[in-house]
C-alpha cells in the first residue's frame, strides 16, 4: 500500500494505536511484530485477520480463556543450538519448555466444539502438528520452574542423595563443635558464617589460635576470624567433590538433551511463530474490547459507509473521564466520493477527517474499529494525507510550499482506489488565490475519481462542491444560542465558520466586530445562506428523483409481472379449451355408434336423402371439432416446444399425452419415427417431449438376454380416449407387452365412460394375458368406470 507522506502513520496517530496494542502483548517478539503492522490491500488477508481478532474477542466475552502466557525469544538459543555439540543452558531449556507447554495447551484448547466456534483461529494451527515427544523429553530433565529434576538420571539421583547425607553429617558435626566452643566463650554472637562456599565459625581474633582449622577470612576490622574447624574439613571436601560430580552429570544430561532437541529446530521456530501470532491477535482483541469495536462489512472496491463511528483515541480519552463521545455517520460510494467538510473552528472537522483515515488504516491492518456492525468499508490501495504544519527548514520549504508539494504528489500518484485526506484545504496563502488553486486541485482529483474528506472554510470550494457531481458538502453543526460546537456532522449541506459569533464569545469588543462586519459586507453571509438553501433544495429534488426512480422500477416490475401472468393465463385458458374440445371429440366418437344405428334405421326406411344430410352434418361437426382440437394442440404444443430445446435424431422422447419412452430414429417433414421397445410409431414432432434415457438394467451374474438389454424406461399409464376400437386395442396390446418386458407391477388405462364399448373391449383383451392377476376400477373420485387398473 502506498502511504503519502512518509509520516502519514504519525499524522493519523496510528502509531499511538500500535503502542496501545503493544502494551497488551505477552512477549517482546509480539511487541516487535506489532510495531511492524501496516495496512494491507488484499481483501482475503484483511478478512482473515479481522475474523481472527473478532473470534478472540468472542472468547473474551464468553470468559472462555485462551491459554496464552509470557514467553521469551528463542532466536538466539536456536541459532546456537544449530552448532554441533553446543549445550543449551538450563535457562534456554526453560524458555523452550515454556513455549512447548503453551503450544500444547493451545492445541488442547481447540476441542471439536471450539473448532466450530473459532474456525479462523483454529485454521492458524491446523497445518502444524504438535510433537509431544519433545515436550516429554524436556520435562524428564527440568521441572515447571526450569530447574534440573533430581531424577533426571540415576547417577544424578545418587549424587544428590549423597550430598544430602553429607550435609546432614556436616550439620550434626557442626552443631557439636559450636556447642563445645560456645561454652568456652571462643565464638562471637554470630557463631557461624559462609566463606568460599564452606561453613565456618565466627571467632574473635584473640581466640583464633585456640581452634585448629583453616582460616578462610577475616573481618575488615581484623577483630573476627572465620575458621573452618579441622573436624569438618574432610566432610566439606567430600561435599565439594560431590557437587563437582553433580555439575559434570548435569552437563552430560544437558548435552544429551541438546542432541535430542537439535533436529526439532525448524519445528520450534514454527511454534515460536505461532506464539507471536496469537500474542498479536490477543493484544488486538483486548484493545477492541476497550474500544467497544466491531467487525464491519468489507467491500472489495473503495467504499465508505461508516455508522456511529468514533475516533478511537478520542473515545478512549473521553471514556477515562466518563465523557460522552459524539459519533458520526458518513457514506461515500458511487457518485458521491469526496466530502467537503466546513464549519466553525474547534467544531470537530479535523478530528472527523482523521477518524475516517485512522479507521480505514486500522481495518486494513486487521483491527476491529469503533463503528456500528452494519458499517461498510471498502479497500483502498493508496492513502494520502495533508494534515498539520509541514514547514521544513532543512528542505527550505514554507508551510504553503510543503502543502503544494503534497498536492503535486497526490495528483501524480492518485487513482480511483485512493483515499485523500486534506485539512484546511487552500490555507496558507492569499485566500483568493489559495481558494482558486485549491478549487483547481479539487477539480483534478475529482476527475481521477478519488475518495476523500477535505476540510475548508473557503466559500468557493463549497460552491464548487454544490455544482460538481461526485462531490458533496458536509458541515459540523453549531449551537447558535450557546455559541458552542455540537460536534455533530451533517452530510448534504455546507457549514458556516461562525467567525463573528466565536469572536464575540472570545471577548472582542463590539467596535472591532462592527468594523469587521462593515468590511466584509453582507455578501459573505448571503453566500453561505444561499448555499444552505440551494443544498437543501437540491437534496429535496434528489430525494424526489430517487423516489420517482424507485416507483418507476416497481412499475416496470409490475408491468412485466402482469404480462407474464397474462401470457400464463392465456396459455392455461387455451389448454383448458383444448381439454374440453378433446373431451367433446371423444364424445363424438362414442356417439358414432348411435349415428350408425340411426343411419341404418333411415336406410331401412329407404330415406337415403335424409341419411346423406344427417351424415354430412355430423361429418361437418366432427371435422370442425377436430380442426379446433388440432389448432389448440398446435398452439399449446408449439409454445411448450419453444420453451424446450428442439428434438433431434437419437433423442429419447415420450408422447406428451403419456406413454413409454422411445428413441427417435428419423425426422421427416415434422414427423418422427420413434422406436418404443419392439414397436415403431410415426408421430408429429410437436406431440413429443424430451425424456430421460431409460436405464440399461444388467445383472452382475447370470445370463443376459435381449429382452433385458432392450428394456426401456416404462410409464405405467395409457390414455386411449378418442381412439377407434381397433386402433385402441392395437396400442393396448403393445402397451401390455412392453409392461411385461419391463416387469411392471401395475397399469392404469384411461378409456373414458361413454357407452362402455371401449371399456369392455379393453377388459376382454386384458383377460387374454395369463400374467394379468387382477382387473378392477378405482373409486369414483379417481375415475371410476372410466379407468381400468391392472395388477401383473
Amino acid at each position: 500500500m502506498l502511504l503519502e507522506p512518509k509520516d502519514l502513520i504519525e499524522k493519523l496517530e496510528f502509531d499511538k494505536i500500535l503502542e496501545l496494542v503493544e502494551q497488551e502483548c505477552y512477549g517482546d517478539l509480539g511487541k516487535k511484530r506489532v510495531q511492524q503492522i501496516r495496512p494491507d490491500t488484499t481483501l482475503v488477508i484483511i478478512e482473515r485477520k479481522l475474523k481472527e481478532v473478532d473470534e478472540y474477542k468472542l472468547s473474551l466475552a464468553k470468559s472462555d480463556r485462551f491459554p496464552m502466557t509470557t514467553y521469551e525469544d528463542l532466536t538466539k538459543d536456536l541459532r546456537m543450538l544449530e552448532v554441533i555439540d553446543y549445550v543449551l543452558p538450563e535457562e534456554g531449556l526453560k524458555r523452550i519448555n515454556v513455549i512447548l507447554r503453551t503450544i500444547k495447551s493451545i492445541y488442547d484448547y481447540f476441542t471439536t466444539t471450539r473448532q466450530e466456534v473459532y474456525p479462523t483461529l483454529y485454521d492458524i494451527i491446523r497445518p502444524i502438528t504438535f510433537d509431544n515427544d519433545l515436550l516429554v523429553a524436556i520435562e524428564k530433565v527440568i521441572d515447571e520452574e526450569g530447574n534440573i529434576r533430581p531424577d533426571a538420571s540415576p547417577e544424578l539421583m545418587r549424587i544428590r542423595k549423597a550430598i544430602i547425607a553429607k550435609n546432614k553429617e556436616l550439620d550434626k558435626q557442626f552443631r557439636t563443635i559450636i556447642n563445645t566452643y560456645r561454652s568456652k566463650g571462643w565464638l562471637t554472637d554470630n557463631v557461624e558464617s559462609i566463606r568460599n562456599g564452606r561453613r565456618v565459625l565466627s571467632v574473635p581474633s584473640e581466640h583464633k589460635r585456640k581452634i585448629r582449622g583453616i582460616i578462610h577470612d577475616e573481618s575488615t576490622t581484623g577483630k573476627t576470624a572465620f575458621i573452618e574447624p579441622e573436624a569438618i574439613i574432610d566432610i566439606n571436601n567430600d561435599i565439594f567433590d560431590l557437587e563437582t560430580d553433580e555439575k559434570r552429570e548435569i552437563y552430560r544430561i544437558l548435552k544429551d538433551l541438546s542432541t535430542v532437541i537439535r533436529p526439532y529446530i525448524p519445528v520450534l521456530k514454527k511454534y515460536q511463530t505461532l506464539m507471536i501470532c496469537f500474542d498479536v491477535i490477543q493484544a488486538k482483541a483486548i484493545l477492541a474490547n476497550r474500544l467497544d469495536a466491531n467487525l464491519p462489512k468489507l467491500k472489495k472496491e473503495p467504499h465508505l459507509g461508516l455508522k456511529k463511528a468514533f475516533h478511537p483515541l478520542l473515545f478512549l480519552k473521553n471514556k477515562e473521564v466518563k465523557k460522552e463521545t459524539v459519533p458520526f455517520d458518513l457514506t461515500l460510494f458511487g457518485q458521491n466520493r469526496i466530502l467537503v467538510l466546513s464549519g466553525p473552528n474547534a467544531g470537530g472537522k479535523s478530528i472527523t477527517m482523521k477518524s475516517v483515515g485512522l479507521i480505514q488504516v486500522m481495518v486494513q491492518a486487521g483491527m476491529l474499529v469503533p463503528v456500528a456492525p452494519d458499517s461498510e468499508i471498502g479497500i483502498f490501495e493508496n492513502i494520502f494525507a495533508d494534515i498539520g504544519d509541514q514547514q521544513s527548514l532543512e528542505d527550505d520549504l514554507s508551510t504553503y510550499s510543503s502543502r503544494l508539494q503534497n498536492m503535486r504528489v497526490f495528483l501524480e500518484k492518485s487513482n480511483d482506489k485512493s483515499l485523500i485526506l486534506i485539512d484546511e484545504f487552500g490555507s496558507g496563502t492569499d485566500p483568493k488565490i489559495g481558494g482558486a488553486i485549491a478549487e483547481a486541485i479539487l477539480r483534478e482529483l475529482n476527475f481521477t475519481k478519488v475518495f476523500g474528506v477535505i476540510t475548508t472554510h473557503y466559500s468557493n470550494l463549497k460552491v464548487f462542491a454544490f455544482k460538481t457531481r461526485g462531490i458533496v458538502n458536509g458541515s459540523m453543526t453549531f449551537d447558535k444560542e450557546g455559541l458552542t460546537p455540537t460536534y455533530e456532522m451533517k452530510v448534504g449541506r455546507p457549514g458556516s465558520s461562525y467567525a463573528y459569533e466565536i469572536a464575540q464569545k472570545s471577548g472582542l469588543s463590539k467596535k472591532v466586530l462592527k468594523y469587521a462586519k462593515h468590511k466584509t459586507g453582507k455578501n459573505e453571509k448571503a453566500v453561505d445562506e444561499l448555499l444552505v438553501d440551494l443544498q437543501r433544495e437540491k437534496k429535496e429534488v434528489e430525494e424526489q428523483l430517487s423516489k420517482m426512480q424507485d416507483r418507476e422500477k416497481k412499475l416496470s416490475k409490475l408491468i412485466k409481472n402482469y404480462e407474464d401472468l397474462h401470457k400464463d393465463l392465456e396459455y392455461k385458458r387455451k389448454k383448458l379449451k383444448l381439454e374440453a374440445k378433446e373431451s367433446a371429440l371423444q364424445q363424438t366418437h362414442r356417439e358414432n355408434k348411435e349415428l350408425e344405428k340411426l343411419v341404418r334405421e333411415i336406410r331401412e326406411e329407404k330415406n337415403l336423402e335424409k341419411a346423406k344430410k344427417l351424415a354430412a352434418k355430423v361429418r361437418e361437426e366432427r371435422e370442425s371439432l377436430t380442426e379446433n382440437v388440432t389448432d389448440l394442440r398446435d398452439t399449446i404444443y408449439k409454445k411448450e416446444v419453444k420453451k424446450s430445446k428442439p428434438i433431434q435424431v437419437g433423442d429419447f422422447v415420450k408422447l406428451r399425452s403419456g406413454g413409454a419412452t422411445g428413441k427417435v430414429e428419423s425426422i421427416t417433414k415434422g414427423k418422427a419415427i420413434v422406436m418404443m421397445g419392439i414397436m415403431k410409431m410415426t408421430v408429429k414432432v410437436q406431440e413429443l417431449a424430451h425424456a430421460n434415457e431409460p436405464l440399461d438394467i444388467k445383472s452382475k451374474k447370470g445370463i443376459q438376454t435381449n429382452t433385458l438389454a432392450s428394456s426401456a424406461k416404462f410409464e405405467s399409464k395409457l390414455d386411449l380416449r378418442g381412439l377407434r376400437r381397433d386402433e385402441a386395442l392395437k396400442i393396448l396390446e403393445n402397451f401390455v407387452d412392453k409392461a411385461l418386458m419391463t416387469s411392471a407391477n401395475s397399469l392404469r388405462i384411461i378409456h373414458g365412460k361413454g357407452n362402455g364399448i371401449l371399456r369392455q373391449a379393453v377388459i376382454k383383451k386384458l383377460k387374454e394375458y395369463d400374467d394379468v392377476q387382477n382387473i378392477y376400477h378405482p373409486q369414483r373420485e379417481n375415475g371410476g368406470d372410466g379407468v381400468t387398473l391392472v395388477d401383473l
